[in-house]
């Protein structure tokens, strides 16, 4: 099994009426008991808004660190789903009904196996 990260980029701006995230929470309680009950569930978290962010930068032989985003956007990764599949198919199902559930993009990316990585 590989695990896959389906990220959900939401549009900057203000939040959807109440009673439309209202529905949206709710199909997104349904779609990880779903995904718990087929064994694809590994984690899944929504973040901060990117005002919130602090991000740290190498340089030399420091460590600069400032407040804000990485990247000034339109959009930006507003939380994300890490499930377990058989294959690229498979996890392109559940990022299918996570756009459903979230009205959201979804990009789904396997992670990287690296040689001396425990694998799953």
């Amino acid at each position: 099994m590989t695990q896959y990260l389906l990220s959900v980029y939401q549009p900057d701006g203000p939040a959807p009426e109440p009673d439309v995230l209202a529905k949206i929470a709710d199909d997104l309680d349904a779609l990880n008991q779903e995904m718990v009950s087929a064994g694809a569930w590994v984690f899944s978290g929504g973040l901060c808004a990117p005002t919130t962010a602090t991000v740290l930068r190498a340089r030399g032989g420091d460590v600069l660190v400032t407040d804000g985003p990485y990247t000034e956007g339109k959009e930006y990764l507003g939380g994300f789903t890490i499930v377990e599949a058989p294959d690229l198919d498979v996890a392109l199902g559940w990022g299918r009904k996570l756009t459903r559930a979230t009205t959201l993009p979804i990009e789904v990316r396997p992670f990287a196996h690296h040689a001396g990585a425990g694998s799953h």
